[in-house]
């Protein structure tokens, strides 16, 4: 109950704007409740009357019982309609914030879960929560319909309203062992699924390499194991079930047999007329079924508390740890970078950077070069704060990066990769995705600047061009100079680029790397290449093995200093 009441204080904020809203309701379901009640009562009526053959009176109580169920229709459209607003309004802010949480998680939380875990608690935990309200009033309502009527057989006859009670509280039982074992196959479940879904998304993303690698037959049968096992736990889930509701149905009416073979036995008693007989018959249903409702609220309240509970673990527990930025902000970054004696791996067995101490300074532009998996990418991924130095520090302006907030790093930071991420947009959009009052001039001149403006001219639509997700409908070479678009775009005052040129053609790579000398002096770029041809022009080069600066210089220099950097270079041009 603890719990609860705990998911119920986080659950409120998003509810409170729609507190008019709840009350009505209720108010509406208590309408509905009193409307219930009656039926019966004019039913047993109209069946009494008809078989005294007082036809006039059953077509007077016949209208009267339409007029009570068009009330409670109208009454019922209301309070789902409110229902829904109430619904729409949550549902999109918890998705908002739970979207949001999930962007400020630490890289290290999101490497170590699915995307499957994140795409089903932001579609299916939310949207159990936000129809939680309107689930608890229903299931309370029909308690309270319930309730009423099982009054309404104590006032008929006390003895049929206890074996009434004694009937539904064998059917609370029968529930309550029900929801407690579902409850935990649920919980085990839905971790199912979410590996499954993560899976499927992977798929989808990368239906175009799998086709290349002609594994469509391994990735299918690896996607049958997962889609048959996940859909075998959701049988099982169901079949339980599906076998306990059986069993209780079974006692239900095994039950209701019992109270005829009662109310006949009051009857010959002279403890019951027929008419009173008929009316408990049809209360009966409605007083047990409170059991039902009882076993449907304790459903609502386990999915609540286990929903609540994936949700807010996102947002705010040890599991789903978060970044941490610092209080310092800077409007507007030098661009001088220095670091001392850092060291880090992605596990805690195996480092990528040992001790690794060099500096940049501002307006420059400095290239990495080296080896494969020697850690020149895990370089930039660290300086925009993507993970934390296992030992030592990182400067930017002599400003250790834990002490600067978000906006201070990336925002004056953009990092181009081999392999961009393409948003499922225009091409337009992509680039306002960085700045959202983007102009038409700026954008010409940023993809001009990349060397895109030509291809995007040829386009029917433009820059109004719908590129796909990931941006299939584009070439490597386009994907990549739509991302070095996006970051002329931004403007920052550093700029990463890292194997940013690997899928370019000659001709297009030198008109990018025209555009990063047209940068130098004023933009402190690093650019990461495997081609030496791109980083010769840099002011200052390093060569990384062993997670080290080996060595440190101009092209010219590293060529008569440093053996492992010539060998490096002569390799390139035997090629």
């Amino acid at each position: 109950m603890k719990e609860f009441r705990n998911n119920i204080s986080k659950s409120f904020k998003y509810f409170k704007g729609h507190i008019f809203g709840v009350f009505l309701m209720a108010l509406l379901l208590g309408l509905l409740f009193v409307s219930n009640v009656i039926m019966p009562v004019v039913s047993a009526k109209m069946i009494v009357n008809l078989t005294n053959g007082m036809l006039t009176q059953v077509i007077i109580l016949a209208i009267v019982l339409f007029g009570i169920n068009q009330v409670g229709n109208f009454f019922w459209y209301l309070q789902t309609r409110i229902s829904f607003k109430i619904y729409r309004d949550v549902v999109s802010k918890m998705q908002n914030e739970l979207g949001a949480a999930i962007l400020a998680l630490k890289n290290v939380t999101l490497d170590k879960n699915s995307t499957g875990t994140f795409i089903e608690r932001l579609n299916s935990d939310t949207d159990y929560i936000a129809s939680s309200v309107d689930m608890f009033l229903n299931q309370v309502t029909d308690i309270l319909i319930s309730v009423g009527t099982l009054f309404a057989v104590y006032v008929v006859n006390w003895k049929a309203g206890l074996f009434v009670t004694l009937s539904a509280i064998t059917h609370i039982i029968i529930t309550y062992i029900r929801v407690k074992i579902f409850n935990e196959k649920d919980k085990a479940f839905r971790k199912v699924k979410e590996k499954t879904v993560g899976f499927v998304g992977e798929l989808v993303r990368g239906t175009r390499d799998i086709k290349m690698l002609n594994s469509e037959h391994s990735f299918l049968s690896t996607l049958k194991t997962k889609v048959d096992y996940t859909n075998d736990e959701r049988f099982k889930l169901k079949d339980f079930n599906r076998i306990m509701r059986t069993f209780a149905w079974f006692i239900r009416d095994l039950l209701e047999t019992g109270l005829i073979v009662f109310i006949i036995w009051l009857i010959t008693k002279d403890e019951l007329t027929v008419t009173s007989a008929l009316i408990i018959y049809n209360y009966q249903s409605r007083a047990t079924g409170f059991s039902d409702a009882i076993g449907y609220l304790l459903d609502t309240y386990k999915s609540f508390n286990l929903s609540c509970n994936r949700i807010f673990d996102i947002m705010g527990s040890k599991e789903f740890e978060k970044e941490e930025f610092g209080n310092k902000h800077l409007d507007k970054v030098e661009g001088n970078f220095e670091f001392k004696h850092v060291t880090f791996g992605y596990n805690k067995n195996q480092n990528v950077l040992n001790d690794l101490s060099f500096k940049v300074d501002a307006n420059t532009t400095v290239g990495f070069v080296g080896k494969s998996g020697e850690g020149k990418s895990t370089i930039f991924s660290l300086l925009c704060k993507m993970y934390d130095v296992n030992k030592g520090e990182i400067l930017i302006d002599g400003i250790n990066i834990n002490e600067l907030d978000k906006d201070s790093i990336r925002g004056n930071i953009t990092i181009i990769s081999q392999d961009p991420y393409i948003f499922n947009l225009s091409i337009k959009d992509n680039l306002k995705l960085v700045k959202e009052n983007l102009t038409n001039k700026e954008m010409r001149e940023a993809c001009k600047m990349a060397c895109l403006d030509d291809f995007i001219e040829s386009l029917p639509d433009k820059y109004n061009t719908i590129i796909g997700e990931g941006g299939v409908n584009l070439s490597g070479g386009q994907r990549q100079r739509l991302a070095i678009a996006r970051a002329f775009v931004q403007k920052t005052e550093i700029i990463l680029f890292d194997e940013a040129t690997s899928a370019l053609d000659n001709e297009t790579q030198k008109g990018i790397q025209q555009a990063i000398r047209n940068l130098k002096k004023d933009y402190t770029i690093m650019i990461i290449a495997h081609r030496l041809s791109t980083i010769k022009d840099c002011d200052k080069i390093f060569f990384i093995a062993d997670g080290k600066v080996k060595a440190s210089g101009t092209h010219e220099e590293l060529l008569k200093k440093s053996k492992d950097y010539r060998e490096l270079y002569e390799s390139e041009i035997e090629k």
